[in-house]
């Protein structure tokens, strides 16, 4: 551990109306060290994040900066002060270049009339890229135009640029593929031999231990425990994350296969061609940019067929995702935020709003009905919120996906298509929605399950298929394969 303190965070506390969000927190990260900030969702990590980056203020507590105290009235001050928010959402102005956003807010500027100096402003760019090692990335191209991975690069390169003390990681893998997060994890080994303070937060246990020198665990907005990394073990730290053991992340019960019920034949560019039965879980794996998700998406409707066929149940032809919602295909998009849910409604609209039905006579919805129903779920999948009419943005990432889950089970769909279900989402929460799919298979339901994370899908599916460079494998019996098999498949080798 490096010998100067960065940053300290004692008796932080944060209070909205009759919840108390964080109670007595400290957080302690030194120069030149790697903290993991661990929890479940809605354990208060968010909270004290923003706390740090300025945009929240504290209700008690203290922060100082390399000894000096630390209060930041904004962001932006926060950001002057060095220290930088990198959050698992991309927050780049994506019509602006990459020096424009890179610069954002500290423009250089020259003479009387401060104007904006674009040449500095070019260097300024180059440079804090070249000490990234990614001298490729041009300042004149725009941000939008990036890869995921490069973007983010031009984040950490915008932290870099304003004498970054202090950088914060909030789920920086979630949009990365496998060739991406191994650089990812190599320019953070680079930061902290420059002596920069990161917090790191994930739900990636593994990440965790590979990345981190120590760790702090949040649960119910207070310290649970902490200490080094590579002397605890993942179970230790998930016991401290849910206050008990989790012993059995993969339930598996009886799976029994029954008919088909969704057949695809040659469908798409990816040529794909497979049956899915009721009563099983078929996985798609693949590297990020194999196809997976364009896949799902023509199943439901939401692309076109252009090639192929598919059939769910005596159902054959296009069909629209309406359509799906009454053949029984409900779908668990993967961008909740920009299409998986309706931000501006409340949880209990957003929970039923395909299937208004049971909610009062046609045409209407009794509130109190749907109030009811909404709890029930609500209750069921733990979803975390002050009141179901609450609006859905207020909820952490994890919950809002369970309540996009949760819209599935509402509307008791006989096939579900679960793309990425559990990104975003604790260990606890996880170890819930995979408990949820076995029920599911074990009553009949035909569960098509899309997923980057590689021991999830041998934890849970009864085949995988892999999906490589647009083409989709045939389905193989879980026990056919491992982790190094299935990256081999997905990576274009073929294992020996």
């Amino acid at each position: 551990m490096a010998e100067s303190v960065r940053l300290e965070m004692r008796g932080i506390r944060k209070i909205f109306g009759a919840t108390v969000a964080l109670e007595d927190v400290d957080l302690t990260v030194a120069a030149g060290e790697v903290c993991a900030l661990v929890g479940q969702n809605g354990a208060g990590k968010s909270t004290l994040m923003a706390i740090l980056a300025g945009a929240l203020k504290a209700d008690a507590g203290a922060m100082r900066l390399d000894g000096a105290a630390y209060a930041p009235r904004d962001p932006l001050a926060a950001r002057q002060a060095g220290v930088a928010m990198i959050y698992q959402e991309r927050s780049l102005a994506p019509r602006l270049t990459v020096m424009e956003n890179i610069v954002l807010g500290v423009e250089p500027v020259r003479g009387p009339l401060a104007i904006v100096d674009r040449d500095r402003m070019r260097q300024i760019a180059a440079k804090a890229l070249a000490e990234l090692g990614h001298a490729d990335i041009a300042p004149d191209d725009v941000a939008g135009d990036l890869s995921p991975a490069a973007q983010q690069l031009v984040e950490i390169a915008r932290a870099r640029a304003i004498g970054c003390r202090v950088l914060v990681l909030d789920e920086p893998t979630s949009s990365l593929g496998h060739a991406d997060v191994a650089a990812l994890f190599d320019l953070i080994r680079r930061l902290k031999q420059s002596g920069i303070a990161v917090v790191y937060i994930s739900h990636f246990i593994e990440e965790v231990k590979h990345v981190s020198d120590r760790f702090l665990v949040l649960r119910d907005g207070c310290n649970a425990g902490g200490g080094v990394t590579a002397d605890t073990r993942s179970e230790e730290i998930v016991a401290r994350m849910v206050g008990r053991s989790v012993d059995d992340l993969y339930p598996r019960g009886t799976h029994v296969r029954g008919e088909p019920i969704l057949d695809l034949e040659g469908v798409g560019p990816a040529e794909a061609t497979l049956t899915l039965h009721r009563g099983e879980v078929l996985g798609i794996a693949g590297l990020l940019g194999a196809g997976r998700t364009h896949l799902l998406r023509t199943i439901f409707g939401l692309e076109p067929v252009t090639v192929g066929r598919i059939r769910v149940a005596a159902f054959a032809g296009p069909a629209s995702p309406r359509d799906r919602w009454q053949h029984g295909v409900g779908m668990l998009s993967e961008d909740r935020a920009g299409e998986g849910l309706a931000q501006g409604l409340s949880v209990a609209d957003n929970l039923t709003l395909s299937h208004p039905g049971p909610l009062g006579p046609p045409g209407f919805v009794l509130p109190s009905r749907q109030r009811s129903v909404a709890v029930r779920w609500a209750d069921r999948l733990a979803i975390r919120c002050a009141d179901v009419r609450q609006p859905v943005a207020e909820l952490s990432g994890g919950n809002q996906q369970k309540v996009a889950f949760a819209r599935l089970l509402h509307h008791d769909v006989d096939v579900l298509i679960l793309d990425e279900p559990t990104k975003g989402i604790d260990v606890a929460s996880k170890a819930q929605i995979y408990e949820l799919i076995d029920e599911l298979a074990r009553a009949r339901k035909a569960v098509l399950l899309v997923s980057s994370y590689f021991p999830e899908l041998l934890g849970v599916c009864d085949r995988i298929a892999v999906m490589s460079r647009g083409r989709l494998g045939p389905p193989r019996s879980v026990e056919e394969w491992n982790e190094h098999s299935l990256l081999m498949e997905a990576s274009g080798a073929r294992a020996s």
